[in-house]
This record gives structure tokens, C-alpha cells and sequence, in this order.
């Protein structure tokens, strides 16, 4: 089975407030032997249940939020989920990507084209409805039962 992964670093802005928001970096992930899946991994001090590290204590290593490759290809165009993890398009080319979990909501605001660039270098290892040739229920279940 393939292990080839796709990789992208862009910037997000976590909407904090009408007024207020931060950026940062996440990081894309799409892996081939996953290939139903991608992953959006957030620096640690973002984590909303995120434990204080003192300056010389050793960093944390990031948050990881894995979802359906198909919502954020979905979302990009109107607005899709129903879970944990809601994504909609917003003005200005832009797509807001809502995380919720039972510490808080998340709002991070993507810039579309960013996305849909990730999403088209995904679909360039695994096509869109080829999945299913790159699934190992062996593999998955084996995750499952950890």
C-alpha cells in the first residue's frame, strides 16, 4: 500500500471576536492510506484544553483534527457538516472551517484557493471516487481496536 502523504503549511485566522483574531499556521495532511480522510494539525498553545509549558520546557506537539477529505471539498462551494466539524464558503474567496469540540468552538478562516490547491494535489494521488482501491479494512481496524 502506498504510504505517499501530501503536505501544505497555510495560514489561518482564528476568528476570536467580532474585533478580535489571531494567526496561525496549520498544516494540511493527506495520506494515500487514509485516503477518505484529511487531517488539519494546530500548534499545541491553540488547543483549547492545551496545558501552559514554561519558555524552556519541551514543546507540545500539535493538535490534530481529522475529518472527511469530501466535507472540505463540499464546503468549499456551500456550507456541509453535521458533526464536529462544519465548513462553509465566506466572502472573499475565503472558507470558514468551524471545530467544535466539548472544551469550545473553534472559528479559522482559510483562504479558499489555498484549500482547493490542497484538495487538487490530493486528488492527484487518490482520485476523487477511487478511494475505495487505496482503503486496508486490515489496517483500519487494527487503528480501531488500537
Amino acid at each position: 500500500m502506498s504510504a505517499t502523504v501530501v503536505e501544505q503549511v497555510v495560514q489561518a485566522r482564528l476568528i476570536v471576536s467580532t474585533h478580535r483574531s489571531a494567526l496561525l499556521r496549520v498544516t494540511l495532511r493527506y495520506r494515500a492510506d487514509d485516503p477518505l480522510a484529511v487531517r488539519m494539525g494546530f500548534p499545541a498553545e491553540y488547543s483549547l484544553d492545551a496545558e501552559p509549558v514554561p519558555p524552556a520546557g519541551p514543546p507540545q506537539p500539535e493538535v490534530e483534527w481529522v475529518f472527511a477529505r469530501q466535507l472540505l471539498a463540499a464546503g468549499l462551494d456551500l456550507p456541509s457538516g453535521d458533526g464536529d466539524v462544519h465548513v462553509r464558503p465566506a466572502l472573499g474567496h475565503r472558507t470558514l472551517v468551524e471545530l467544535r469540540a466539548p472544551e469550545g468552538v473553534a472559528l479559522l478562516q482559510f483562504d479558499a484557493p489555498e484549500l482547493r490547491r490542497f484538495l487538487w494535489r490530493s486528488h492527484l494521488v487518490v482520485a476523487e471516487g477511487q478511494e475505495a482501491g487505496f482503503l486496508d479494512p486490515d489496517r483500519a481496524l487494527a487503528e480501531l481496536l488500537g
